[in-house]
């Protein structure tokens, strides 16, 4: 299932597979079948939305630069 609502086209089901808890902001990471993904998200958010190891998330990936590296 993905969010049709919003206009993102880079959703990523997963789960949560770690929290890393801040007075403000937490890092989250997101086990997907593409690879982890972490959001730095507010620490408020985190406990609205209820977040815990194992809860299933779609991670929505915006991005309006992307930069490259020549190997």
């Amino acid at each position: 299932m993905s969010i049709q609502a919003i206009n993102v086209r880079n959703q990523f089901r997963g789960k949560v597979a770690a929290i890393i808890e801040g007075p403000v902001v937490s890092e989250v990471d997101v086990e997907t079948p593409a690879g982890i993904v972490t959001s730095v998200i507010t620490t408020r958010s985190v406990k609205d939305l209820g977040l815990a190891i194992g809860s299933e998330v779609v991670a929505l990936v915006k991005a309006t630069e992307v930069s490259l590296a020549k190997l």
